[in-house]
């Protein structure tokens, strides 16, 4: 589980932050969304320790993210904006440098990465260099990276950016298992039929602030409309449409 309370973050006189707070459970997919420049990125990137908040805190699982970050880190497990996979390893090898990097035992990272490899499909590209591949090998290579430790939390930035149709079907395959496995899922998106055909809960933020939350059909019923694109204009506001 995640918990966020009063998060605020500036980048100089920019406020990118203010009061943002969240609940993200187990075995539900929690979806942040908001236009660009809303603080999507910005508050995942202060969940996973990577930049530190001016004001508030974040617990995954109990653990305080500031005062404990490299134990929070185990229990959680990031699919960033850019991929960053080293492109002269292959996935396999990716994959394995980032289990090193958390400590895992040779024979338990062996056969956690065939696991990995077969339930994620790569067996076709899995061994080959990461330079040559598609983006959506490149996303499924990272979200292995990120799993492979085993982690409660999934903190997944716009895991479908740039994918094709069949592409992003599949991730949204995959995203529905980890929810089915209990593991608690928290990933942002400007996308609405992301959203609609994935989440739980929504948390909508403009101006660095949170402005709507809930389920689907809860949005719409505050917002006065049957449409969810049309909850989550009116939520924002014309001003940050028209931006």
């Amino acid at each position: 589980m995640i918990e966020v309370e009063g998060l605020s973050k500036h980048f100089g006189k920019v406020r990118a932050l203010e009061s943002v707070s969240l609940n993200a459970p187990d075995g539900r997919i929690t979806g942040l969304l908001g236009p660009n420049g809303a603080g999507k990125s910005t508050t995942l990137r202060i969940v996973s320790s990577v930049l530190r908040a001016d004001q508030g805190r974040v617990r995954v699982d109990g653990i305080d993210v500031a005062r404990e970050p490299t134990r929070a880190r185990r229990a959680m497990g990031v699919l960033p904006h850019d991929s960053g996979l080293y492109p002269r390893l292959s996935g396999r090898e990716n994959i394995a440098y980032y289990g090193r990097l958390n400590g895992l035992e040779p024979d338990w990272l062996a056969e956690r990465i065939d696991a990995l490899v077969e339930k994620l499909e790569m067996g076709e590209f899995a061994d080959r260099p990461a330079r040559g591949y598609s983006q959506g090998q490149r996303l499924k290579t990272a979200l292995a990276r990120a799993m492979v430790h085993d982690p409660r939390n999934l903190i997944l930035d716009e895991p479908t950016s740039g994918l094709d149709v069949m592409a992003t079907r599949a991730m949204r395959d995959v995203i529905r298992r980890l929810r089915a496995e209990g593991h608690c899922v928290l990933f942002s998106s400007h996308v609405m039929q992301e959203v609609a055909a994935l989440c739980d809960s929504i948390v909508i933020i403009a101006h660095g602030r949170v402005v709507a939350e809930g389920s689907p059909q809860a949005l719409r019923e505050q917002m006065g409309t049957e449409d969810l694109e049309e909850a989550f204009v009116r939520a924002i506001g014309p001003d940050e449409v028209s931006a």
